[in-house]
């Protein structure tokens, strides 16, 4: 993926609920100087039909909400961890969940690295830090793609 279009647009996938939520990250993914391809789908079941039906075009990263009607992201990303074709997708879980207690979040966020996930973002409600986060959590895919690729051709 990333090491064989080093010149190609990064493939981004966005799953979340919220038609806002999606217009924003949208909206900072273009104020960003890497180029991007960008899809959305509007909830999990979307999600896993569209990537059962764009098997030649698996995205690079996948920014996965947790609270999602018909098929939640923790469903989601077992199911995307339990596929040959889709188990190697970058996966950064992304919510406005907040925690109900001190350890809520933090198990949360054991539980979905333990399950696969690569990195997790609390959305934050203003447009400038959401696309501080956003270019953060992209950069640091990118790297560790690039090192991953790296590392198997050595």
């Amino acid at each position: 993926m990333i090491a064989n279009q080093l010149n190609a647009p990064l493939n981004i996938l966005l799953a979340d609920d919220d038609k806002d939520d999606r217009f924003f990250f949208t909206k900072a993914l273009q104020e960003f100087s890497i180029a991007t391809d960008i899809n959305t789908v509007n909830d999990g079941e979307q999600l896993m039909d569209y990537l059962a039906e764009n098997t030649e075009n698996i995205p690079d990263i996948l920014f996965l909400d947790l609270n999602m009607p018909r098929k939640n992201g923790f469903e989601c990303l077992l199911e995307l961890k339990g596929s040959l074709l889709l188990s190697s997708i970058y996966v950064i879980m992304f919510s406005t969940s907040y925690p109900r207690d001190e350890n809520y979040e933090t198990d949360m966020i054991k539980r979905l690295y333990k399950m696969g996930a690569q990195d997790y973002i609390r959305k934050p409600g203003d447009f400038a830090q959401l696309k501080q986060v956003i270019h953060l959590a992209i950069t640091k895919a990118i790297e560790i793609k690039l090192h991953i690729a790296q590392e198997k051709i050595l």
